[in-house]
């Protein structure tokens, strides 16, 4: 069984991130960036990334993520393709099971992302419209030229949704939120403004049954539930707002989650184990952008070194 300082479980802008740091302060990390599991996390899946500082003209999400990947390499990462299927914090050093091999390690930080959730809608599955007009993250890809001034429709009936159609309305010509029941379940304010917004129209008791096209989305299929009448939308975008589930079932319960599933934090990256720390989306359901990603990565990264500096490790 090999023994570590440092291993980084996830990878994307916070398990990268906290790579980068840990290496320059010569701690050789290990990062498990999975493998079955996409590495590189939600940003593999998405084009054109225009809000990450330094990148003026926009990258592609796969290629912003190779460079973290590349950075962190460079300064002595210890990257593994393998995804982690098993921790055990009940023991010290904790031990951590690849798909190969178990290692010990003396501190250890989660960053294994949060998946978006997605409804099986003819056209918009992988290999169809999905990042071709079909999306689960408007604040990312809203910005897009393909949406801009077309008509746009959000799934979902929460805050999330009302938030993203709020957010679509400075690019669409006009957005619809599909919601399968008589009422949102937003909260009263959240609820007000999109009924009050001049740019957001909301289809009760409704669902996508389909989405058309051509190399893009063109067009969307939305059924009553009610009447089970079906009428066809122009429309640039389909945005999913059905919530994410964060990357935690690996953990088998072992650190203390908040009640949506996120792993819970205190004073920064720490969790409720000590010489454990979480970064990324797997702690943040606010914001879960890659630059708020990235810089957790960071803080985690810090923390870490400073508890295993305290124990003597280092």
């Amino acid at each position: 069984m090999q023994k570590k300082s440092l291993i980084i479980i996830g990878s994307g802008p916070a398990g990268y991130t906290a790579a980068i740091y840990a290496a320059r302060a010569n701690l050789s990390p290990v990062l498990f960036e999975g493998f079955y599991s996409i590495p590189g996390g939600q940003l593999m899946t998405t084009t054109d990334v225009e809000n990450y500082p330094g990148f003026p003209d926009g990258i592609s999400g796969p290629e912003l993520v190779e460079r973290f990947r590349k950075q962190a390499i460079r300064f002595g990462t210890t990257v593994i393709s393998e995804d982690v299927g098993d921790v055990d914090l009940s023991v010290y050093p904790f031990h951590v099971k690849g798909s190969k091999d178990t290692y010990e390690a003396n501190a250890l930080i989660i960053s294994t992302g949060a998946s978006a959730n997605r409804l099986d809608i003819p056209g918009a599955r992988d290999g169809e419209f999905w990042q071709k007009g079909v999306t689960a993250c408007a604040v990312c890809d809203g910005a897009a030229p393909i949406f801009r001034n077309k008509p746009l429709f959000v799934i979902g009936g929460g805050d999330s949704a009302i938030e993203e159609a709020i957010f679509l309305t400075k690019f669409g010509s006009r957005v619809y939120i599909v919601h399968r029941r008589d009422q949102l379940r937003a909260s009263k304010i959240m609820q007000e403004r999109a009924l009050n917004h001049p740019k957001v129209e909301i289809l009760w008791n409704s669902v996508v049954t389909a989405v058309e096209g051509d190399t893009i989305v063109r067009s969307v299929a939305i059924e009553n539930v009610l009447t089970n009448r079906q009428t066809k939308h122009e429309a640039g975008g389909l945005f999913f707002a059905v919530g994410h589930t964060p990357n935690t079932a690996f953990l088998k319960g072992q650190l203390e989650l908040h009640p949506n599933g996120y792993i819970k934090v205190f004073k920064g990256t720490k969790t409720s184990v000590e010489g454990v720390f979480a970064a990324g989306d797997v702690q943040d359901y606010e914001y879960r952008q890659a630059v708020t990603a990235a810089g957790s990565g960071c803080a985690a990264s810090l923390q870490a070194e400073h508890w295993l500096t305290e124990k003597g490790f280092i």
